[in-house]
Protein backbone atom coordinates (compact mmCIF):
# COMPACT_ATOMS: atom_id res chain seq x y z
CA UNK A 1 0.00 0.00 0.00
CA UNK A 2 1.41 3.69 -0.74
CA UNK A 3 -0.49 6.66 0.06
CA UNK A 4 -1.68 9.07 -2.99
CA UNK A 5 -0.32 11.49 -3.96
CA UNK A 6 -0.75 13.79 -7.19
CA UNK A 7 2.78 14.59 -8.30
CA UNK A 8 5.33 11.78 -6.74
CA UNK A 9 9.22 13.08 -6.93
CA UNK A 10 10.88 12.11 -10.04
CA UNK A 11 14.61 10.70 -9.73
CA UNK A 12 16.58 8.68 -11.62
CA UNK A 13 19.13 6.74 -9.70
CA UNK A 14 20.88 3.34 -10.79
CA UNK A 15 19.58 0.35 -8.74
CA UNK A 16 23.03 0.55 -6.13
CA UNK A 17 22.20 3.96 -5.32
CA UNK A 18 18.30 3.27 -4.08
CA UNK A 19 19.09 0.28 -2.12
CA UNK A 20 22.05 2.32 -0.04
CA UNK A 21 20.08 5.53 -0.10
CA UNK A 22 16.88 3.67 1.48
CA UNK A 23 19.29 1.82 3.97
CA UNK A 24 20.49 5.48 4.87
CA UNK A 25 16.75 6.45 5.60
CA UNK A 26 15.85 3.63 7.47
CA UNK A 27 18.68 3.56 9.65
CA UNK A 28 18.27 7.43 10.15
CA UNK A 29 14.09 6.78 10.92
CA UNK A 30 15.12 4.19 13.90
CA UNK A 31 18.22 6.50 15.41
CA UNK A 32 17.28 9.77 14.48
CA UNK A 33 20.95 10.83 14.04
CA UNK A 34 23.11 10.98 10.78
CA UNK A 35 24.39 7.94 9.47
CA UNK A 36 27.41 7.21 8.49
CA UNK A 37 28.91 5.96 5.67
CA UNK A 38 30.91 3.30 7.46
CA UNK A 39 27.70 2.61 9.36
CA UNK A 40 26.04 1.60 5.84
CA UNK A 41 29.01 -0.59 4.60
CA UNK A 42 28.37 -2.91 7.82
CA UNK A 43 25.14 -3.43 7.35
CA UNK A 44 24.89 -7.31 6.60
CA UNK A 45 23.13 -6.68 3.08
CA UNK A 46 25.90 -4.41 2.00
CA UNK A 47 28.58 -6.10 -0.27
CA UNK A 48 30.19 -2.61 -0.96
CA UNK A 49 33.40 -0.92 0.50
CA UNK A 50 32.53 2.32 2.74
CA UNK A 51 34.14 4.43 0.15
CA UNK A 52 32.09 3.23 -2.12
CA UNK A 53 29.24 4.39 0.00
CA UNK A 54 30.95 7.37 0.77
CA UNK A 55 31.00 8.24 -2.79
CA UNK A 56 27.21 7.47 -3.57
CA UNK A 57 26.49 9.27 -0.78
CA UNK A 58 28.27 12.38 -2.36
CA UNK A 59 26.03 11.98 -6.05
CA UNK A 60 22.95 11.86 -3.69
CA UNK A 61 23.67 14.87 -1.87
CA UNK A 62 24.32 16.71 -5.05
CA UNK A 63 20.86 15.70 -6.46
CA UNK A 64 18.59 17.21 -2.81
CA UNK A 65 18.21 13.97 -1.54
CA UNK A 66 20.47 14.21 1.62
CA UNK A 67 22.54 16.73 3.63
CA UNK A 68 25.06 16.99 5.94
CA UNK A 69 24.05 18.46 9.32
CA UNK A 70 27.78 19.22 10.04
CA UNK A 71 30.68 18.65 8.48
CA UNK A 72 32.36 15.31 10.52
CA UNK A 73 28.94 13.99 10.60
CA UNK A 74 26.84 11.21 8.47
CA UNK A 75 24.35 12.28 6.55
CA UNK A 76 20.21 12.82 6.47
CA UNK A 77 17.43 12.67 4.41
CA UNK A 78 16.38 16.10 2.85
CA UNK A 79 12.91 16.68 2.77
CA UNK A 80 12.96 15.78 -0.71
CA UNK A 81 14.93 12.59 0.34
CA UNK A 82 12.09 11.64 2.36
CA UNK A 83 9.16 12.25 -0.13
CA UNK A 84 11.23 9.96 -2.89
CA UNK A 85 11.58 7.46 0.06
CA UNK A 86 7.87 7.47 0.90
CA UNK A 87 6.94 6.99 -2.75
CA UNK A 88 8.96 4.82 -4.13
CA UNK A 89 11.06 2.65 -1.80
CA UNK A 90 8.96 2.57 1.61
CA UNK A 91 7.55 -1.17 1.95
CA UNK A 92 4.19 -0.59 4.41
CA UNK A 93 2.91 -3.99 6.09
CA UNK A 94 -1.03 -4.52 6.72
CA UNK A 95 -1.52 -3.60 10.43
CA UNK A 96 -1.49 -6.79 12.97
CA UNK A 97 -4.96 -8.49 13.09
CA UNK A 98 -4.50 -8.22 17.40
CA UNK A 99 -4.39 -4.46 16.69
CA UNK A 100 -7.18 -4.26 14.47
CA UNK A 101 -9.24 -6.01 16.90
CA UNK A 102 -8.16 -3.75 19.92
CA UNK A 103 -9.38 -0.51 17.64
CA UNK A 104 -12.58 -2.28 16.37
CA UNK A 105 -13.66 -2.73 20.35
CA UNK A 106 -12.94 0.49 21.43
CA UNK A 107 -14.88 1.96 18.66
CA UNK A 108 -17.75 0.39 19.54
CA UNK A 109 -17.52 1.34 23.20
CA UNK A 110 -18.49 4.78 21.85
CA UNK A 111 -22.27 5.37 20.82
CA UNK A 112 -22.49 8.38 19.56
CA UNK A 113 -20.39 10.33 16.56
CA UNK A 114 -19.26 12.78 18.76
CA UNK A 115 -18.02 10.46 20.76
CA UNK A 116 -16.35 8.32 17.85
CA UNK A 117 -14.71 11.07 16.89
CA UNK A 118 -13.20 11.87 20.15
CA UNK A 119 -12.41 8.31 20.91
CA UNK A 120 -10.36 8.10 17.06
CA UNK A 121 -8.32 10.82 18.11
CA UNK A 122 -7.55 9.61 21.25
CA UNK A 123 -6.95 5.80 19.84
CA UNK A 124 -4.78 7.44 17.26
CA UNK A 125 -2.30 9.51 20.05
CA UNK A 126 -2.23 6.55 22.04
CA UNK A 127 -1.24 3.82 19.58
CA UNK A 128 0.92 6.39 17.59
CA UNK A 129 2.47 8.14 20.60
CA UNK A 130 2.07 11.62 18.72
CA UNK A 131 -0.84 13.56 18.39
CA UNK A 132 -4.43 12.35 16.83
CA UNK A 133 -6.51 15.16 14.70
CA UNK A 134 -9.80 13.75 13.70
CA UNK A 135 -12.21 15.88 12.02
CA UNK A 136 -16.12 15.58 12.67
CA UNK A 137 -18.50 14.43 10.51
CA UNK A 138 -19.98 17.03 7.85
CA UNK A 139 -22.69 18.68 8.43
CA UNK A 140 -25.27 17.48 5.72
CA UNK A 141 -24.57 14.48 7.28
CA UNK A 142 -26.54 15.07 10.55
CA UNK A 143 -29.98 13.63 10.80
CA UNK A 144 -32.65 14.24 12.54
CA UNK A 145 -34.63 12.07 14.51
CA UNK A 146 -36.95 14.30 16.65
CA UNK A 147 -36.88 17.56 18.47
CA UNK A 148 -38.61 19.44 21.40
CA UNK A 149 -39.08 23.17 21.66
CA UNK A 150 -39.30 24.82 24.80
CA UNK A 151 -39.92 27.95 26.51
CA UNK A 152 -37.18 29.84 28.33
CA UNK A 153 -37.58 33.57 29.66
CA UNK A 154 -39.13 36.01 26.99
CA UNK A 155 -38.42 35.19 23.47
CA UNK A 156 -36.03 32.83 24.14
CA UNK A 157 -36.83 28.85 23.06
CA UNK A 158 -34.24 25.92 23.78
CA UNK A 159 -34.17 23.82 21.05
CA UNK A 160 -33.18 19.73 21.55
CA UNK A 161 -32.18 18.17 18.88
CA UNK A 162 -32.36 13.89 18.90
CA UNK A 163 -29.66 13.60 15.57
CA UNK A 164 -28.33 10.17 14.03
CA UNK A 165 -30.11 7.79 16.61
CA UNK A 166 -28.41 8.56 19.86
CA UNK A 167 -26.86 11.89 20.08
CA UNK A 168 -28.65 14.99 21.34
CA UNK A 169 -28.09 18.86 21.05
CA UNK A 170 -29.01 21.67 22.92
CA UNK A 171 -29.64 24.73 21.01
CA UNK A 172 -30.60 28.36 22.83
CA UNK A 173 -32.31 30.51 19.82
CA UNK A 174 -34.37 33.44 19.89
CA UNK A 175 -37.17 33.95 17.32
CA UNK A 176 -38.97 36.56 15.89
CA UNK A 177 -41.44 37.16 18.14
CA UNK A 178 -42.56 35.15 21.63
CA UNK A 179 -44.27 32.24 21.46
CA UNK A 180 -46.55 30.25 24.19
CA UNK A 181 -45.74 26.82 25.12
CA UNK A 182 -48.55 25.53 22.88
CA UNK A 183 -47.35 26.68 19.65
CA UNK A 184 -44.10 25.47 19.98
CA UNK A 185 -45.40 21.59 21.08
CA UNK A 186 -47.14 21.90 17.67
CA UNK A 187 -43.99 23.39 15.73
CA UNK A 188 -42.36 20.42 17.36
CA UNK A 189 -44.80 17.87 16.28
CA UNK A 190 -44.66 19.52 12.79
CA UNK A 191 -40.98 19.29 12.72
CA UNK A 192 -40.77 15.57 13.68
CA UNK A 193 -43.68 14.25 11.34
CA UNK A 194 -42.68 15.97 8.18
CA UNK A 195 -38.48 16.59 8.10
CA UNK A 196 -37.43 13.33 10.63
CA UNK A 197 -34.52 11.49 9.18
CA UNK A 198 -33.53 14.28 6.86
CA UNK A 199 -30.21 16.40 7.33
CA UNK A 200 -30.70 19.68 9.33
CA UNK A 201 -29.24 21.34 6.56
CA UNK A 202 -31.73 20.21 4.13
CA UNK A 203 -34.59 20.87 6.43
CA UNK A 204 -33.72 24.34 6.65
CA UNK A 205 -33.38 24.89 2.76
CA UNK A 206 -36.79 23.18 2.18
CA UNK A 207 -38.27 25.56 4.70
CA UNK A 208 -36.83 28.48 3.41
CA UNK A 209 -37.41 27.43 -0.15
CA UNK A 210 -41.47 27.14 1.11
CA UNK A 211 -41.37 30.74 2.09
CA UNK A 212 -39.75 32.06 -0.76
CA UNK A 213 -41.82 30.80 -3.51
CA UNK A 214 -45.08 30.66 -2.05
CA UNK A 215 -44.69 33.21 0.97
CA UNK A 216 -48.38 33.84 0.82
CA UNK A 217 -49.55 30.55 1.17
CA UNK A 218 -47.38 29.28 3.85
CA UNK A 219 -50.10 28.84 6.43
CA UNK A 220 -49.50 29.51 10.30
CA UNK A 221 -47.84 26.38 11.31
CA UNK A 222 -45.26 26.71 8.36
CA UNK A 223 -44.53 30.58 9.24
CA UNK A 224 -43.85 29.29 12.86
CA UNK A 225 -41.86 26.32 12.07
CA UNK A 226 -39.80 28.27 9.66
CA UNK A 227 -39.46 30.79 12.55
CA UNK A 228 -38.08 28.62 15.04
CA UNK A 229 -36.54 25.84 13.10
CA UNK A 230 -34.74 27.82 10.73
CA UNK A 231 -32.72 29.25 13.78
CA UNK A 232 -32.59 26.35 15.44
CA UNK A 233 -31.13 24.00 12.42
CA UNK A 234 -28.16 27.16 11.51
CA UNK A 235 -25.32 25.51 10.72
CA UNK A 236 -22.50 26.22 8.20
CA UNK A 237 -22.55 23.75 5.77
CA UNK A 238 -18.66 24.34 4.73
CA UNK A 239 -17.93 24.08 8.69
CA UNK A 240 -15.01 21.89 9.47
CA UNK A 241 -15.09 21.23 13.25
CA UNK A 242 -11.95 18.76 14.54
CA UNK A 243 -11.03 17.06 17.52
CA UNK A 244 -7.04 16.87 18.97
CA UNK A 245 -5.66 14.14 21.15
CA UNK A 246 -1.94 13.96 21.93
CA UNK A 247 -0.18 17.60 21.44
CA UNK A 248 2.00 16.89 24.36
CA UNK A 249 3.18 14.17 23.23
CA UNK A 250 5.05 15.96 21.09
CA UNK A 251 6.94 17.60 23.52
CA UNK A 252 9.35 14.92 23.64
CA UNK A 253 10.67 16.55 20.31
CA UNK A 254 11.30 20.03 21.75
CA UNK A 255 14.35 21.70 23.36
CA UNK A 256 12.40 24.67 24.93
CA UNK A 257 9.66 26.17 26.73
CA UNK A 258 9.14 28.60 23.75
CA UNK A 259 8.88 25.97 21.13
CA UNK A 260 6.42 24.12 23.25
CA UNK A 261 4.00 27.12 23.74
CA UNK A 262 4.02 27.63 20.29
CA UNK A 263 3.55 24.20 19.03
CA UNK A 264 0.08 24.28 21.53
CA UNK A 265 -0.94 27.68 20.09
CA UNK A 266 -0.93 25.94 16.39
CA UNK A 267 -3.08 23.36 17.04
CA UNK A 268 -5.49 26.31 18.93
CA UNK A 269 -5.66 28.44 15.08
CA UNK A 270 -8.53 26.99 13.68
CA UNK A 271 -8.77 28.82 10.69
CA UNK A 272 -4.92 27.61 9.79
CA UNK A 273 -5.59 24.04 11.11
CA UNK A 274 -9.07 23.89 9.37
CA UNK A 275 -7.86 25.15 5.86
CA UNK A 276 -5.10 21.82 6.30
CA UNK A 277 -7.88 19.64 6.77
CA UNK A 278 -9.61 21.02 3.98
CA UNK A 279 -6.15 19.89 1.61
CA UNK A 280 -6.77 16.69 3.68
CA UNK A 281 -10.34 15.91 2.43
CA UNK A 282 -9.73 16.97 -1.25
CA UNK A 283 -8.17 13.53 -2.10
CA UNK A 284 -9.89 9.91 -0.86
CA UNK A 285 -7.36 7.88 0.86
CA UNK A 286 -4.22 7.91 2.41
CA UNK A 287 -1.81 10.81 1.85
CA UNK A 288 1.10 12.74 3.66
CA UNK A 289 2.21 16.02 4.00
CA UNK A 290 5.87 16.41 5.19
CA UNK A 291 7.80 19.86 6.33
CA UNK A 292 6.71 22.36 4.52
CA UNK A 293 4.26 20.99 1.87
CA UNK A 294 1.21 21.27 4.89
CA UNK A 295 1.62 25.24 3.93
CA UNK A 296 1.14 25.21 7.21
CA UNK A 297 4.54 27.53 8.80
CA UNK A 298 4.23 25.60 12.78
CA UNK A 299 3.71 22.48 10.99
CA UNK A 300 7.47 22.62 9.23
CA UNK A 301 9.33 20.27 11.01
CA UNK A 302 6.60 18.18 11.51
CA UNK A 303 4.62 15.55 9.45
CA UNK A 304 0.56 14.57 8.28
CA UNK A 305 0.10 11.11 7.79
CA UNK A 306 -4.17 11.43 6.59
CA UNK A 307 -7.02 9.64 5.15
CA UNK A 308 -10.67 10.87 4.89
CA UNK A 309 -13.23 8.04 6.39
CA UNK A 310 -16.12 7.50 4.58
CA UNK A 311 -20.09 7.59 5.73
CA UNK A 312 -22.36 5.97 3.75
CA UNK A 313 -20.26 6.18 0.76
CA UNK A 314 -19.71 9.46 1.09
CA UNK A 315 -16.77 11.01 2.32
CA UNK A 316 -17.63 12.74 5.75
CA UNK A 317 -14.21 13.65 6.90
CA UNK A 318 -10.48 13.14 7.63
CA UNK A 319 -8.44 12.23 10.33
CA UNK A 320 -4.32 11.74 11.28
CA UNK A 321 -1.24 11.99 12.94
CA UNK A 322 1.25 14.75 13.86
CA UNK A 323 4.51 14.21 14.68
CA UNK A 324 7.92 14.78 13.70
CA UNK A 325 9.42 14.24 10.13
CA UNK A 326 11.35 11.20 11.04
CA UNK A 327 8.28 9.32 12.45
CA UNK A 328 7.84 5.74 11.77
CA UNK A 329 5.78 5.77 8.46
CA UNK A 330 5.58 2.25 7.93
CA UNK A 331 3.42 1.52 11.10
CA UNK A 332 1.64 5.35 10.66
CA UNK A 333 0.41 4.99 7.51
CA UNK A 334 -1.63 1.39 8.21
CA UNK A 335 -2.59 2.94 11.38
CA UNK A 336 -4.32 6.00 10.32
CA UNK A 337 -6.18 3.68 6.71
CA UNK A 338 -7.22 1.47 9.15
CA UNK A 339 -8.81 3.53 11.62
CA UNK A 340 -10.60 5.76 9.03
CA UNK A 341 -11.94 2.67 7.84
CA UNK A 342 -13.15 1.34 11.19
CA UNK A 343 -14.34 5.16 12.51
CA UNK A 344 -17.02 5.21 9.03
CA UNK A 345 -18.47 1.95 9.75
CA UNK A 346 -18.88 2.92 13.57
CA UNK A 347 -20.49 6.22 12.36
CA UNK A 348 -22.84 4.63 9.97
CA UNK A 349 -23.31 2.63 12.80
CA UNK A 350 -24.35 5.26 14.80
CA UNK A 351 -26.36 6.92 12.39
CA UNK A 352 -29.08 3.10 11.42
Amino acid sequence: MRPHRERPVAVEINDRARDLFRLLVEQYLKSVEPVGSKAISELPSVSVSSATVRSVMSDLEAIGLVRSPHTSAGKVPTQQGLRFFIDSLLYVKPMNNALARNLRGELREAQSPSELVSRASQLLARVSRLAGVVTTPKPELTELRQVEFLKLSGSKVLAILVVNEREVQNRVIEPKREYAESELREASNFITREYAGRSLVSIRRDLLHSMEVDKDRVDRLMQMALDVAGKAFETDEEEVDYVVEGERNLMTFLSSSKEVQELLDAFTRKSAIVHLLDRCMGTEGVQLFIGTESGYEPFEDYSLVSSTYEVDGRVAGMLGVVGPTYMAYQELIPLVDVTSRLLGSAIEGAHH
